[in-house]
């Protein structure tokens, strides 16, 4: 007996499975020891222990997060450059419309976007259009004053999720169309239901925006608001 001795790397071996249980991977307990991967490999290669399921996805989108972004950077950042001299380009292009062009231009955006009249209330012939876009609201509200409604006669309503502060909503598109408070309707709260599926916050607080011009006078037959 007096010829044997103990095993020399017994505390090294102890502290490699310590690491091991606190879930470092083999690899950093390597480093950590300063010994070889295949030596740190030997020692706990008989501990077993299940990962971590909310860690492990996180690890992963991490990981693919910084693969894609890699790969994708130079792409993307060429691509949010020519978006953004685009939009610049279109701002300055509206800002110059003549009479002519404000009035196909806005023919064309409430064709698209604005509410008709429908075959359940066929004598609603208000103009109204709803978006959440400021710019193209500004388009929308100048096509209507080339019309010959000035401004100060058009209503506007928010339309917003309740979880938000709503009456800051309000002062906000104020701003960006030019009218006093006043001039908006009671607001129109979003009710948030739980059980409805989908990827759209409750508490967003993008607001639609809707205005809506006097009655046509060649228009006939009941309407209803203002």
């Amino acid at each position: 007996m007096w010829t044997r001795r103990p095993r020399a790397k017994d505390d090294l071996r102890g502290a490699a499975v310590a690491l091991r249980g606190e879930r470092l991977s083999v690899g950093a307990i390597a480093d950590r020891l300063g010994v070889a991967k295949s030596t740190a490999y030997l020692w706990v290669r008989h501990c077993r222990w299940t990962r971590d399921g909310a860690a492990e996805r996180e690890r992963r989108r991490a990981h693919s997060k910084v693969v894609t972004d890699a790969q994708w950077a130079a792409h993307r950042q060429t691509r949010d450059a020519a978006r953004a001299e685009l939009a610049e380009f279109g701002a300055a292009w509206v800002s110059r419309l003549d009479g002519r062009e404000l009035l196909l231009v806005g023919a064309a955006l409430y064709w698209v976007e604005g509410v008709k009249a429908k075959p359940w209330r066929p004598h609603d012939c208000r103009v109204r259009l709803t978006n959440s876009d400021p710019a193209l609201i500004d388009l929308f509200v100048r096509f209507v004053e080339e019309l010959g409604v000035p401004r100060g006669g058009l209503r506007f309503r928010v339309s917003i999720h309740e979880t938000a502060d709503a009456d800051a909503a309000v002062r906000w598109w104020a701003r960006q169309v030019g009218v006093a408070v006043e001039a908006f309707q009671r607001t129109s709260l979003k009710r948030h239901r739980p059980a409805t599926v989908g990827t759209t916050p409750a508490t967003t607080t993008t607001a639609a925006w809707s205005s809506r011009c006097p009655t046509p006078a060649g228009c006939t037959g009941p309407s209803k608001g203002s």
